[in-house]
């Protein structure tokens, strides 16, 4: 059967409040904790070596759906009715939008060490300590818009500069593709300070906290991002039928991304999927 993925803001309390008590239980369970763990052991950038499967890399998309759809399956192992919604960032702008409410995800951090207090994913709350983190703070941190150096939610003008491209990714792969709408939706960009971060970054940036690195998704928000990241995705396939995943083939070994990226028919790892098993959603979920 079919579900369906609803923007935030058209939650009732009730879908709310289980999506809260799904996501603290799989932290009660450990199981929130690995997938933290397997986010940042595949969080590799191009600047490193080795096969790059999350970031930075035409499997950017596919690898994060299927991150998606591995968490959404958890969370229904613990309530059948749950589903991750999506963020959308483009309208919901504010600090005091519905989504860090209390009754959802808690709100922005406080002065001084920018601690969440508030909601349920609070520390003090002690149902959410970051156990698997890159930095040393055992609370979810956020700064939303970063006010030492203040930064902007993409708009919906930003976002349509990565959805107008009609490639899906060009070479060479990586965070260098001055086109192809892969990177410009995963948003690096080129300039100083906050210029460079568009679209998919931009949110990371504005977000802060735990959300800049690779321990982003111990903030329950990265799950609506991404959802929101693959909605975006899905509706660039409709208006362009036929545009499949690039590369289709494993660059030559004399090409710079030699064994660093997947092709179209290739597994990404830790899963034994490729990213052409997943160019369609139709027959698992669609967004509202």
């Amino acid at each position: 059967m079919v579900y369906t993925r609803k923007n935030q803001s058209a939650l009732t309390r009730s879908e709310k409040k289980r999506f809260v008590d799904a996501v603290l239980e799989l932290k009660r369970k450990g199981i929130y904790d690995e997938f933290v763990r397997i986010h940042i052991k595949y969080y590799v950038s191009d600047g490193e070596r080795g096969l790059r499967v999350a970031h930075m890399t035409p499997s950017f998309l596919p690898w994060h759906r299927q991150f998606l759809l591995e968490f959404e399956r958890a969370l229904q192992e613990v309530d059948p009715s749950v589903t991750v919604p999506y963020w959308d960032w483009t309208v919901d702008r504010s600090t005091s939008s519905s989504l860090w409410a209390d009754d959802f995800l808690g709100g922005n951090g406080r002065g001084g060490d920018r601690q969440v207090t508030s909601g349920a994913f609070a520390y003090r709350e002690g149902r959410w300590r970051i156990e698997e983190t890159v930095t040393d703070d055992p609370f979810l941190v956020r700064d939303l818009g970063h006010p030492s150096g203040p930064i902007s939610l993409p708009t919906k003008a930003q976002l349509a500069e990565a959805t107008r491209e009609k490639a899906f990714d060009v070479s060479p792969w990586n965070s260098m593709s001055a086109s192809g709408f892969r990177n410009k939706l995963e948003g690096w960009g080129r300039g100083d300070g906050n210029s460079q971060y568009q679209n998919h970054n931009r949110v990371h940036r504005w977000v802060g906290g735990q959300m800049l690195g690779g321990g982003s998704n111990n903030d329950p928000v990265f799950w609506l991002h991404h959802a929101m990241i693959d909605r975006v995705w899905s509706q660039w396939q409709m208006a362009h039928p036929g545009v499949l995943y690039q590369p289709a083939k494993p660059p030559a070994a004399s090409h710079s991304q030699y064994r660093r990226i997947v092709s179209r028919d290739q597994p990404m790892p830790p899963w034994d999927i490729k990213p052409s098993q997943l160019e369609s959603h139709s027959k698992i979920y669609r967004y509202a």
